[in-house]
Protein backbone atom coordinates (compact mmCIF):
# COMPACT_ATOMS: atom_id res chain seq x y z
CA UNK A 1 0.00 0.00 0.00
CA UNK A 2 0.88 3.60 -0.31
CA UNK A 3 1.06 4.23 3.21
CA UNK A 4 3.40 1.35 3.55
CA UNK A 5 5.28 2.90 0.88
CA UNK A 6 5.48 6.03 2.56
CA UNK A 7 6.65 4.30 6.21
CA UNK A 8 9.87 2.64 4.10
CA UNK A 9 10.44 6.27 2.62
CA UNK A 10 10.55 8.27 6.16
CA UNK A 11 12.53 5.43 7.36
CA UNK A 12 15.06 5.63 4.86
CA UNK A 13 15.19 9.68 4.98
CA UNK A 14 15.92 9.52 8.71
CA UNK A 15 18.62 7.22 8.80
CA UNK A 16 20.68 9.58 6.18
CA UNK A 17 23.83 11.09 7.82
CA UNK A 18 23.36 14.80 8.93
CA UNK A 19 25.85 17.45 8.73
CA UNK A 20 27.80 17.69 12.11
CA UNK A 21 28.70 21.51 11.63
CA UNK A 22 24.43 21.79 11.26
CA UNK A 23 23.05 19.53 13.98
CA UNK A 24 20.78 22.37 15.71
CA UNK A 25 19.04 23.05 12.01
CA UNK A 26 18.81 19.40 11.85
CA UNK A 27 17.77 18.11 14.74
CA UNK A 28 14.55 20.71 14.02
CA UNK A 29 14.09 18.63 10.74
CA UNK A 30 14.58 15.09 12.80
CA UNK A 31 11.62 15.83 15.58
CA UNK A 32 9.00 17.11 12.24
CA UNK A 33 9.99 14.10 10.39
CA UNK A 34 9.20 12.00 13.46
CA UNK A 35 6.08 13.36 13.64
CA UNK A 36 5.33 12.82 10.13
CA UNK A 37 6.28 9.09 10.82
CA UNK A 38 3.88 8.99 13.99
CA UNK A 39 1.37 10.65 11.71
CA UNK A 40 1.58 8.02 8.76
CA UNK A 41 2.11 5.10 11.29
CA UNK A 42 -1.82 6.13 12.20
CA UNK A 43 -2.68 6.89 9.03
CA UNK A 44 -1.97 3.30 8.20
CA UNK A 45 -3.71 1.93 11.36
CA UNK A 46 -6.62 3.78 10.54
CA UNK A 47 -6.44 2.47 6.71
CA UNK A 48 -6.19 -1.18 8.20
CA UNK A 49 -9.57 -0.80 10.58
CA UNK A 50 -11.16 0.09 7.52
CA UNK A 51 -10.41 -2.86 5.76
CA UNK A 52 -11.67 -4.65 8.24
CA UNK A 53 -14.73 -2.84 7.98
CA UNK A 54 -14.94 -3.36 4.76
CA UNK A 55 -14.75 -7.03 4.86
CA UNK A 56 -17.11 -7.30 7.74
CA UNK A 57 -19.91 -5.52 5.42
CA UNK A 58 -18.54 -7.47 2.56
CA UNK A 59 -19.87 -10.38 4.35
CA UNK A 60 -22.64 -8.99 5.37
CA UNK A 61 -23.66 -7.90 1.99
CA UNK A 62 -23.35 -11.13 0.90
CA UNK A 63 -25.14 -13.05 3.14
CA UNK A 64 -28.48 -10.58 2.85
CA UNK A 65 -27.99 -10.26 -0.84
CA UNK A 66 -29.36 -6.56 -0.08
CA UNK A 67 -27.96 -4.70 -3.12
CA UNK A 68 -29.31 -1.15 -2.05
CA UNK A 69 -27.25 -2.00 1.25
CA UNK A 70 -24.14 -2.91 -0.78
CA UNK A 71 -24.37 0.28 -3.14
CA UNK A 72 -24.62 2.84 -0.03
CA UNK A 73 -21.58 1.03 2.08
CA UNK A 74 -19.38 0.39 -0.67
CA UNK A 75 -19.49 4.29 -1.62
CA UNK A 76 -19.05 4.90 2.16
CA UNK A 77 -15.89 2.57 1.97
CA UNK A 78 -14.35 3.65 -0.98
CA UNK A 79 -15.01 7.81 0.76
CA UNK A 80 -13.18 6.96 3.59
CA UNK A 81 -10.26 4.96 1.70
CA UNK A 82 -10.16 8.05 -0.18
CA UNK A 83 -9.69 10.25 2.45
CA UNK A 84 -6.91 8.01 3.99
CA UNK A 85 -4.74 8.18 1.03
CA UNK A 86 -5.38 11.82 0.76
CA UNK A 87 -3.97 11.99 4.01
CA UNK A 88 -1.03 9.47 3.25
CA UNK A 89 -0.75 12.16 0.10
CA UNK A 90 -0.28 14.83 2.02
CA UNK A 91 1.72 13.42 4.63
CA UNK A 92 4.38 12.39 1.54
CA UNK A 93 4.07 16.15 0.28
CA UNK A 94 4.88 17.15 4.15
CA UNK A 95 7.48 14.77 4.24
CA UNK A 96 8.80 15.99 0.62
CA UNK A 97 8.88 19.53 1.97
CA UNK A 98 11.62 17.88 5.00
CA UNK A 99 13.61 16.68 2.46
CA UNK A 100 14.55 19.58 0.35
CA UNK A 101 15.43 21.36 3.68
CA UNK A 102 17.51 19.11 4.68
CA UNK A 103 19.25 19.41 1.41
CA UNK A 104 19.38 23.08 1.79
CA UNK A 105 20.74 23.00 4.88
CA UNK A 106 23.68 20.59 3.75
CA UNK A 107 23.98 22.64 0.81
CA UNK A 108 24.74 25.36 3.20
CA UNK A 109 26.85 24.13 5.52
CA UNK A 110 29.20 22.78 2.69
CA UNK A 111 29.34 26.06 1.17
CA UNK A 112 30.05 27.90 4.79
CA UNK A 113 32.95 25.52 5.09
CA UNK A 114 34.56 26.15 1.74
CA UNK A 115 34.32 29.95 2.41
CA UNK A 116 35.99 29.80 6.01
CA UNK A 117 38.75 27.82 4.05
CA UNK A 118 38.99 30.20 1.17
CA UNK A 119 38.79 33.02 3.39
CA UNK A 120 41.00 32.38 6.51
CA UNK A 121 43.46 29.82 5.19
CA UNK A 122 43.16 27.30 8.08
CA UNK A 123 42.19 24.49 6.71
CA UNK A 124 43.99 21.17 7.97
CA UNK A 125 44.74 18.70 5.46
CA UNK A 126 45.65 15.34 6.08
CA UNK A 127 48.99 13.69 5.80
CA UNK A 128 49.69 10.49 4.23
CA UNK A 129 50.17 9.13 7.80
CA UNK A 130 47.97 8.47 10.86
CA UNK A 131 50.16 10.69 12.62
CA UNK A 132 48.45 14.00 12.90
CA UNK A 133 47.39 16.80 10.85
CA UNK A 134 49.01 19.89 9.22
CA UNK A 135 47.68 23.55 8.68
CA UNK A 136 49.94 26.16 5.95
CA UNK A 137 49.44 29.44 6.58
CA UNK A 138 50.95 32.83 6.62
CA UNK A 139 50.74 36.44 6.23
CA UNK A 140 52.52 39.46 4.25
CA UNK A 141 53.49 42.59 6.21
CA UNK A 142 55.34 45.31 4.06
CA UNK A 143 56.11 48.93 5.60
CA UNK A 144 56.15 52.24 4.62
CA UNK A 145 58.53 54.39 7.19
CA UNK A 146 59.31 57.80 8.14
CA UNK A 147 60.41 58.54 11.74
CA UNK A 148 62.97 61.48 13.32
CA UNK A 149 66.14 61.06 15.42
CA UNK A 150 65.92 59.00 18.54
CA UNK A 151 68.35 61.71 20.60
CA UNK A 152 71.14 60.10 22.48
CA UNK A 153 70.40 61.76 26.25
CA UNK A 154 72.88 64.91 26.46
CA UNK A 155 74.77 63.99 29.78
CA UNK A 156 75.57 60.78 28.21
CA UNK A 157 76.70 61.90 24.87
CA UNK A 158 79.21 64.83 25.77
CA UNK A 159 81.02 62.30 27.29
CA UNK A 160 84.53 62.11 25.14
CA UNK A 161 84.84 58.65 24.22
CA UNK A 162 81.08 57.84 24.88
CA UNK A 163 79.12 59.31 21.49
CA UNK A 164 76.62 56.73 20.03
CA UNK A 165 75.36 56.72 16.65
CA UNK A 166 73.21 53.25 16.76
CA UNK A 167 71.64 54.27 13.27
CA UNK A 168 71.01 57.79 15.26
CA UNK A 169 69.48 58.94 11.90
CA UNK A 170 66.34 60.43 10.41
CA UNK A 171 64.85 57.49 8.46
CA UNK A 172 62.93 56.60 5.20
CA UNK A 173 62.86 53.62 4.60
CA UNK A 174 61.34 50.10 3.14
CA UNK A 175 60.47 47.48 5.25
CA UNK A 176 59.02 44.04 6.14
CA UNK A 177 58.65 40.32 5.69
CA UNK A 178 56.70 37.70 4.56
CA UNK A 179 56.10 34.88 6.87
CA UNK A 180 55.35 31.22 6.01
CA UNK A 181 53.83 28.85 8.99
CA UNK A 182 53.32 25.56 9.10
CA UNK A 183 51.75 23.72 12.23
CA UNK A 184 51.51 20.25 13.19
CA UNK A 185 49.64 18.45 15.73
CA UNK A 186 48.04 15.16 16.68
CA UNK A 187 45.22 14.24 19.44
CA UNK A 188 43.82 11.52 20.90
CA UNK A 189 40.55 10.96 21.77
CA UNK A 190 41.02 11.12 25.55
CA UNK A 191 42.66 14.59 25.15
CA UNK A 192 46.30 14.09 25.02
CA UNK A 193 48.18 15.83 22.04
CA UNK A 194 51.02 16.88 20.85
CA UNK A 195 52.29 19.39 18.18
CA UNK A 196 54.93 22.05 16.72
CA UNK A 197 55.44 25.66 14.96
CA UNK A 198 57.82 26.67 12.46
CA UNK A 199 57.83 30.05 10.97
CA UNK A 200 60.37 30.70 8.83
CA UNK A 201 60.41 34.82 7.33
CA UNK A 202 61.70 36.31 4.12
CA UNK A 203 62.38 40.26 4.72
CA UNK A 204 62.68 42.87 1.75
CA UNK A 205 66.63 42.63 2.42
CA UNK A 206 67.02 39.25 1.59
CA UNK A 207 67.74 37.85 4.68
CA UNK A 208 66.47 34.80 5.62
CA UNK A 209 64.93 35.17 9.73
CA UNK A 210 62.60 33.16 11.93
CA UNK A 211 59.14 33.79 14.51
CA UNK A 212 58.15 30.98 15.87
CA UNK A 213 60.27 27.45 16.17
CA UNK A 214 58.52 25.82 19.04
CA UNK A 215 57.39 22.29 20.50
CA UNK A 216 54.52 21.41 23.01
CA UNK A 217 52.29 18.56 24.36
CA UNK A 218 50.17 18.22 26.71
CA UNK A 219 46.17 17.35 27.60
CA UNK A 220 43.50 19.89 26.18
CA UNK A 221 42.10 22.34 28.19
CA UNK A 222 44.29 21.20 31.50
CA UNK A 223 48.11 21.32 30.73
CA UNK A 224 50.45 21.83 28.23
CA UNK A 225 54.37 22.54 27.96
CA UNK A 226 56.01 23.69 25.03
CA UNK A 227 59.84 24.44 24.31
CA UNK A 228 61.70 26.55 21.58
CA UNK A 229 61.56 29.80 20.03
CA UNK A 230 58.01 31.65 20.85
CA UNK A 231 56.76 34.54 23.02
CA UNK A 232 54.63 34.44 26.70
CA UNK A 233 52.31 36.55 27.83
CA UNK A 234 52.26 39.71 26.75
CA UNK A 235 51.91 41.69 30.21
CA UNK A 236 52.41 45.25 28.44
CA UNK A 237 50.10 44.80 25.14
CA UNK A 238 50.12 47.41 22.69
CA UNK A 239 46.87 46.19 21.13
CA UNK A 240 47.09 47.65 17.71
CA UNK A 241 50.86 48.46 17.43
CA UNK A 242 51.56 49.71 13.94
CA UNK A 243 54.39 51.95 14.76
CA UNK A 244 55.97 52.77 18.21
CA UNK A 245 59.79 52.66 18.65
CA UNK A 246 62.33 53.71 21.19
CA UNK A 247 65.97 52.27 21.74
CA UNK A 248 64.30 48.94 20.62
CA UNK A 249 61.57 47.05 19.75
CA UNK A 250 62.41 42.79 19.88
CA UNK A 251 63.74 40.63 22.36
CA UNK A 252 67.47 41.89 21.63
CA UNK A 253 69.03 45.21 22.18
CA UNK A 254 65.94 46.61 23.79
CA UNK A 255 68.37 48.41 26.13
CA UNK A 256 70.06 51.03 24.02
CA UNK A 257 73.20 53.20 26.70
CA UNK A 258 72.50 56.48 26.55
CA UNK A 259 68.84 56.49 24.55
CA UNK A 260 66.54 56.15 27.37
CA UNK A 261 64.50 52.92 27.79
CA UNK A 262 60.69 52.16 28.23
CA UNK A 263 60.66 49.01 30.29
CA UNK A 264 57.42 46.78 29.37
CA UNK A 265 58.29 43.48 31.05
CA UNK A 266 59.86 41.94 27.74
CA UNK A 267 63.56 41.00 28.43
CA UNK A 268 62.57 37.59 29.60
CA UNK A 269 59.63 36.86 27.12
CA UNK A 270 60.95 35.29 24.49
CA UNK A 271 62.42 34.81 21.04
CA UNK A 272 65.51 35.45 21.84
CA UNK A 273 68.57 35.62 19.00
CA UNK A 274 71.12 33.99 21.89
CA UNK A 275 68.51 31.45 23.51
CA UNK A 276 65.70 29.47 23.97
CA UNK A 277 62.86 29.35 25.72
CA UNK A 278 60.69 26.82 27.77
CA UNK A 279 57.46 26.66 29.40
CA UNK A 280 54.78 25.13 31.94
CA UNK A 281 50.80 26.67 31.52
CA UNK A 282 47.73 25.54 33.09
CA UNK A 283 44.13 26.51 33.24
CA UNK A 284 41.52 25.93 36.32
CA UNK A 285 38.04 27.64 36.04
CA UNK A 286 38.57 31.10 35.49
CA UNK A 287 42.22 31.20 36.59
CA UNK A 288 45.61 30.45 34.02
CA UNK A 289 48.83 30.11 35.34
CA UNK A 290 51.70 30.05 33.53
CA UNK A 291 55.53 29.68 34.66
CA UNK A 292 58.09 30.52 31.42
CA UNK A 293 62.20 29.63 31.80
CA UNK A 294 64.37 31.79 29.37
CA UNK A 295 68.24 30.71 28.85
CA UNK A 296 70.41 33.06 26.89
CA UNK A 297 73.49 35.07 26.72
CA UNK A 298 72.13 37.89 29.06
CA UNK A 299 74.42 40.55 27.67
CA UNK A 300 72.60 40.19 24.40
CA UNK A 301 69.54 42.37 26.35
CA UNK A 302 72.17 45.55 25.57
CA UNK A 303 73.16 47.22 22.70
CA UNK A 304 76.44 46.65 21.61
CA UNK A 305 76.60 45.11 25.18
CA UNK A 306 77.27 47.57 27.03
CA UNK A 307 75.48 48.47 29.88
CA UNK A 308 76.18 52.53 31.42
CA UNK A 309 79.44 52.89 29.55
CA UNK A 310 80.85 49.82 30.39
CA UNK A 311 81.45 46.59 28.04
CA UNK A 312 79.80 43.86 29.47
CA UNK A 313 81.91 40.26 30.07
CA UNK A 314 79.64 37.64 29.54
CA UNK A 315 80.74 34.63 32.17
CA UNK A 316 77.41 32.54 32.04
CA UNK A 317 74.00 32.56 30.30
CA UNK A 318 71.32 34.06 32.90
CA UNK A 319 67.72 31.98 33.59
CA UNK A 320 64.71 34.12 33.52
CA UNK A 321 62.11 33.00 35.06
CA UNK A 322 58.45 34.76 34.51
CA UNK A 323 55.53 33.62 36.33
CA UNK A 324 52.53 34.88 35.14
CA UNK A 325 48.65 34.38 36.51
CA UNK A 326 45.69 35.85 35.09
CA UNK A 327 42.43 35.85 35.69
CA UNK A 328 39.42 35.99 32.89
CA UNK A 329 35.77 36.44 34.06
CA UNK A 330 33.34 37.55 30.94
CA UNK A 331 35.37 40.25 29.22
CA UNK A 332 37.78 40.96 32.27
CA UNK A 333 40.96 40.25 32.68
CA UNK A 334 43.62 40.80 34.47
CA UNK A 335 47.04 39.61 34.85
CA UNK A 336 50.42 39.29 37.14
CA UNK A 337 53.87 38.61 36.06
CA UNK A 338 57.39 39.06 37.63
CA UNK A 339 60.25 38.94 35.12
CA UNK A 340 63.34 37.98 37.14
CA UNK A 341 66.88 36.78 36.04
CA UNK A 342 67.85 33.88 39.07
CA UNK A 343 71.42 33.31 38.17
CA UNK A 344 74.52 35.90 39.92
CA UNK A 345 77.28 36.97 38.14
CA UNK A 346 76.17 35.93 34.94
CA UNK A 347 78.18 38.77 33.14
CA UNK A 348 79.62 42.55 34.49
CA UNK A 349 83.24 44.06 34.15
CA UNK A 350 86.31 43.84 35.89
CA UNK A 351 86.83 46.73 37.50
CA UNK A 352 90.56 49.09 38.54
CA UNK A 353 91.67 45.75 40.97
CA UNK A 354 90.71 43.01 39.11
CA UNK A 355 87.62 42.51 41.46
CA UNK A 356 84.26 41.25 39.18
CA UNK A 357 81.50 43.98 39.09
CA UNK A 358 78.11 41.86 38.95
CA UNK A 359 75.62 43.77 36.70
CA UNK A 360 73.23 40.77 35.80
CA UNK A 361 70.71 41.67 38.37
CA UNK A 362 67.14 42.70 36.58
CA UNK A 363 64.36 41.90 38.21
CA UNK A 364 60.77 43.17 36.45
CA UNK A 365 57.25 43.37 38.13
CA UNK A 366 54.23 43.89 36.35
CA UNK A 367 50.72 43.80 36.13
CA UNK A 368 48.14 44.55 32.93
CA UNK A 369 43.89 44.63 32.97
CA UNK A 370 42.10 43.97 29.64
CA UNK A 371 38.16 44.85 28.86
CA UNK A 372 37.47 43.07 25.64
CA UNK A 373 33.84 43.73 24.29
CA UNK A 374 34.76 42.87 20.51
CA UNK A 375 33.56 39.70 20.32
CA UNK A 376 30.12 40.51 21.42
CA UNK A 377 30.05 43.49 19.30
CA UNK A 378 32.55 43.21 16.20
CA UNK A 379 31.17 46.73 15.08
CA UNK A 380 30.94 48.69 18.05
CA UNK A 381 32.86 47.10 20.76
CA UNK A 382 35.92 47.98 22.39
CA UNK A 383 39.08 46.85 23.38
CA UNK A 384 41.01 49.02 26.02
CA UNK A 385 44.43 47.70 27.94
CA UNK A 386 46.10 49.34 31.01
CA UNK A 387 49.52 48.46 31.64
CA UNK A 388 52.02 49.45 34.81
CA UNK A 389 55.89 47.25 34.82
CA UNK A 390 58.50 48.00 37.48
CA UNK A 391 62.43 47.18 36.99
CA UNK A 392 65.09 47.03 39.61
CA UNK A 393 68.24 46.65 37.96
CA UNK A 394 71.54 47.04 39.45
CA UNK A 395 71.97 51.18 39.33
CA UNK A 396 68.80 51.62 37.63
CA UNK A 397 65.33 51.59 38.29
CA UNK A 398 62.65 51.95 36.02
CA UNK A 399 59.19 52.14 36.24
CA UNK A 400 56.45 52.21 32.85
CA UNK A 401 52.59 52.92 32.30
CA UNK A 402 50.79 52.56 29.57
CA UNK A 403 47.05 52.54 28.46
CA UNK A 404 45.38 52.10 25.27
CA UNK A 405 41.66 51.90 23.47
CA UNK A 406 41.01 50.30 20.18
CA UNK A 407 37.27 50.87 19.01
CA UNK A 408 36.04 51.37 15.37
CA UNK A 409 39.24 50.05 14.01
CA UNK A 410 40.64 53.16 15.55
CA UNK A 411 43.24 53.28 18.66
CA UNK A 412 44.92 55.53 20.25
CA UNK A 413 47.28 55.19 23.13
CA UNK A 414 49.61 56.54 25.94
CA UNK A 415 52.93 55.48 27.84
CA UNK A 416 54.90 57.20 30.59
CA UNK A 417 58.18 56.00 31.34
CA UNK A 418 60.07 57.44 34.41
CA UNK A 419 63.77 55.89 34.90
CA UNK A 420 66.23 56.63 37.89
CA UNK A 421 69.91 55.95 36.76
CA UNK A 422 72.06 56.16 39.88
CA UNK A 423 75.41 55.62 37.99
CA UNK A 424 77.43 56.47 34.69
CA UNK A 425 80.59 55.75 34.17
CA UNK A 426 83.02 56.87 31.43
CA UNK A 427 86.65 55.80 30.94
CA UNK A 428 89.73 58.08 31.26
CA UNK A 429 93.26 56.59 30.45
CA UNK A 430 96.21 56.40 27.67
CA UNK A 431 95.67 56.24 23.86
CA UNK A 432 97.27 52.70 24.10
CA UNK A 433 94.49 51.46 25.99
CA UNK A 434 96.29 50.18 29.06
CA UNK A 435 95.48 51.42 32.90
CA UNK A 436 92.02 52.48 32.02
CA UNK A 437 90.56 54.38 34.55
CA UNK A 438 87.09 55.34 35.01
CA UNK A 439 85.15 57.99 36.26
CA UNK A 440 81.84 57.61 37.69
CA UNK A 441 79.22 60.42 37.40
CA UNK A 442 75.68 60.23 38.55
CA UNK A 443 73.64 61.20 35.77
CA UNK A 444 70.00 61.53 37.58
CA UNK A 445 66.13 60.55 36.41
CA UNK A 446 64.49 61.27 32.75
CA UNK A 447 60.71 60.79 31.76
CA UNK A 448 59.34 60.03 28.40
CA UNK A 449 56.09 60.56 27.18
CA UNK A 450 54.73 58.71 24.19
CA UNK A 451 51.37 59.21 22.17
CA UNK A 452 50.73 56.38 19.09
CA UNK A 453 47.49 56.19 17.21
CA UNK A 454 46.82 53.64 14.63
CA UNK A 455 43.63 52.84 12.69
CA UNK A 456 42.77 50.11 9.50
CA UNK A 457 41.55 50.84 6.64
CA UNK A 458 38.26 49.40 5.07
CA UNK A 459 38.81 46.50 3.61
CA UNK A 460 40.99 46.34 0.69
CA UNK A 461 39.79 45.21 -3.12
CA UNK A 462 36.81 43.72 -1.07
CA UNK A 463 39.16 41.17 0.35
CA UNK A 464 38.48 40.77 4.02
CA UNK A 465 42.13 39.28 3.83
CA UNK A 466 44.13 42.10 2.83
CA UNK A 467 44.05 45.08 5.51
CA UNK A 468 45.90 48.44 5.67
CA UNK A 469 47.25 50.11 8.99
CA UNK A 470 48.41 53.99 8.99
CA UNK A 471 50.18 54.37 12.15
CA UNK A 472 52.16 57.35 14.46
CA UNK A 473 53.33 58.39 17.45
CA UNK A 474 54.93 61.57 19.07
CA UNK A 475 57.34 60.91 21.76
CA UNK A 476 59.35 63.56 24.43
CA UNK A 477 62.49 63.28 26.58
CA UNK A 478 62.52 65.38 29.36
CA UNK A 479 65.97 64.91 31.84
CA UNK A 480 66.51 66.43 35.54
CA UNK A 481 69.67 66.86 37.58
CA UNK A 482 72.46 66.09 35.38
CA UNK A 483 70.51 65.03 32.40
CA UNK A 484 69.40 68.01 30.39
CA UNK A 485 68.70 66.81 26.87
CA UNK A 486 69.18 69.48 24.57
CA UNK A 487 66.38 70.97 22.61
CA UNK A 488 66.45 69.64 19.27
CA UNK A 489 66.64 66.05 20.84
CA UNK A 490 63.70 66.27 23.18
CA UNK A 491 60.97 65.28 20.23
CA UNK A 492 61.01 62.19 18.59
CA UNK A 493 57.87 60.84 15.96
CA UNK A 494 57.43 58.66 13.15
CA UNK A 495 54.79 57.72 10.83
CA UNK A 496 54.26 54.23 8.96
CA UNK A 497 52.02 52.73 5.78
CA UNK A 498 51.71 49.29 6.57
CA UNK A 499 50.32 46.40 4.29
CA UNK A 500 48.82 43.24 5.80
CA UNK A 501 48.27 40.30 3.96
CA UNK A 502 47.04 37.18 5.50
CA UNK A 503 46.65 33.85 3.88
Amino acid sequence: MKVKALSVVISLILATPLCANAQTDISAIEARLNALEKRATAAEARAAAAEQKATRLEQLINSNNQSQTDHVTTVNMEQRVAILEKQSDEAQVKVNIAQTQLNEIQQKQSAQLASTKNQEGADFFSTNTNWGDLKLYGDVEYNIDAASKKGQLTSMRMIPGNQKDFDDNEKWSLNGRILIGVDGERELKNGNYAGFRAQPMADMTGKMNLDDAVFYFGQRDKWQYKIGRYEAYDMFPLNQDTFVEYSGNTANDLYGDGFGYIYMMKEGRGRSSDGGSMMVNTHYNDWYFELNALVEDGTSVFKDNEYHGRKLDNRKNVIYMRPVVAWQKDNLTIAGAIDANVISKAYGYDDENGKFQDQSRRTGYGLTVKWDTLADDPINGIVANLSAAYLDAKDENDFSIGSNVLWRKFQLGYIYAHNDIKAYYHKSGNNSGQNDTYLTLNPGKYNINTVFASYELPNILDMDNFKTYLGAYYSRIDGKDDINVHSSDKDRYGARIRFKYLF
